[in-house]
């Protein structure tokens, strides 16, 4: 299983909101490079990035701060947030981005995923957010009505390689991850699954690498020092 620490972005600042609510928001850096070359030396081969600003606008705010990532660090860059069409798309992978992850997007605008799939195949991957079993969207602040079940079967029958799944109410909570939805999910859908919310111990770790995960997401438990990025590494390998 593979680790990917993550830095949520606001202003050019490394910050975490709690169960998404961008009134309860923290700063924890505020320099993202620096928490990015600090990712790598512990080991990390991967980093997940999120414009949060450009998760409620649909506008990048963030760029020249992920490209200084990009170009600074051997690491592969996955980023979300906010992209919802294909200029958008081809700005982040123009900067060397390895995979960017559509959202609300994916879920609102099926002709806009299905061109992404179709012009930039395995470097797309879709995101996806839970709230009570269901699809939530623009920035957590509305839940859909499209079930977990029927969103990951639609994914699998696009042929979406890569999904990375949050449960809401997990997310900074720092109260467990959803072991139960990620086996569930797991078993019964062939792609490749990146759990992300709540992840907050070693126990985290070791239950979802057991499931033979392809990744886990590490956000605030990074933070506040209830893992250590280095010895989650070697768990997960």
């Amino acid at each position: 299983m593979n680790i990917f620490p993550a830095i949520d972005l606001v202003g050019g600042k490394v910050v975490r909101l709690f169960k998404g609510d961008y009134a309860q928001m923290t700063v924890y850096n505020e320099d993202p490079l620096a928490v990015a070359k600090d990712f790598e030396a512990a080991g990390a081969k991967f980093i997940h990035l999120v414009d949060l600003e450009a998760a409620k606008s649909g506008v990048p705010q963030n760029l020249a701060t992920i490209q200084k990532i990009v170009e600074n660090t051997d690491l592969f860059v996955e980023v979300g947030g906010g992209i919802r069409n294909m200029e958008i798309a081809k700005a982040y992978l123009s900067i060397g981005v390895d995979r960017i992850i559509l959202g609300t997007a994916a879920v609102e605008d099926p002709a806009f995923l299905e061109a992404a799939l179709a012009e930039f195949g395995e470097k797309v991957a879709v995101g996806v957010d839970l709230k009570d079993g269901y699809v939530a969207i623009k920035g957590w602040t509305e839940k859909s009505d499209c079930s977990a079940d029927a969103f990951f079967a639609r994914m699998e029958a696009l042929g979406v390689q890569t999904v990375i799944c949050t449960d809401i109410s997990k997310d900074g909570a720092m109260q467990g991850t959803n072991r139960t939805l990620y086996e569930t999910l797991s078993k019964k859908f062939s792609i490749d699954l990146i759990a992300s919310g709540g992840v907050s111990s070693m126990e985290d770790i070791e239950a979802l690498r057991a499931m033979d995960l392809y990744g886990a997401i590490i956000g605030k438990a990074y933070y506040v020092g209830a893992i250590d990025l280095k010895q989650a590494i070697e768990v997960a390998k």
